[in-house]
């Protein structure tokens, strides 16, 4: 009758074990580097002025960077504007709220996320239209360039490496006053035995 607890028992061992292992294996490394976004324009948005044309602006987020660009006019606004994010581990989408400036408190008219997965892979993605949503519904597009460059980190440790290590300019220095050091030494010498 003890032998289905013993096998449960050895069972969940082994299962807790298995979870262990895998925790303990660390996901590959995120590249880093730095994400150029190119802020083109937007359409369709959803005037939420009555009298006056709205005034919308977009609020970037990158983890916890931030960022906002110019104010536009009008429901299709262009911006033409760059911005650039430090890219580290955990960078995994770019947020763009859509505001429209307004005397007193902003409105908001909608948000989009893009995910940063393919240009982390691929390097570079053209200006693209992506959905802008506001409570699940469509209200819009906002048309987006994203550019991705890498850290070169083989090249900083060659750079900081050769930082360390004397140039052939400054050994040669260094052998001439040392070969100058041992002929004033040895002129001595010669000149101590001279006299002799």
């Amino acid at each position: 009758m003890e032998f289905p607890c013993i096998y449960t028992f050895l069972g969940s061992g082994f299962l807790f074990l298995h979870s262990l292992l895998l925790s303990s294996v660390s996901p590959p490394n995120m590249p880093q580097g730095s994400l150029e976004v190119f802020l083109a324009s937007a359409k369709g948005l959803e005037d939420t002025d009555f009298l006056f044309k709205m005034d919308p602006y977009v609020i970037l987020t990158c983890r916890t960077q931030e960022q906002k660009s110019s104010v536009a006019s009008g429901s299709e606004p262009v911006w033409n504007e760059n911005f650039i994010f430090n890219v580290s581990e955990g960078a995994e989408e770019l947020k763009l709220k859509i505001m429209d400036s307004d005397i007193g408190n902003d409105d908001f008219v909608g948000e989009a996320e893009i995910c940063l997965k393919s240009v982390l892979r691929e390097g570079r993605i053209p200006p693209t239209a992506y959905n802008i949503v506001k409570n699940k519904e469509f209200c819009g597009e906002i048309k987006v360039g994203l550019t991705f460059n890498p850290e070169d980190r083989t090249s900083r440790r060659d750079d900081s490496s050769r930082g360390r290590r004397h140039s052939p300019e400054r050994e040669r220095d260094y052998r001439g006053r040392d070969s100058d050091e041992d002929g004033r030494r040895g002129g001595r010498r010669r000149h101590s035995s001279d006299e002799d």
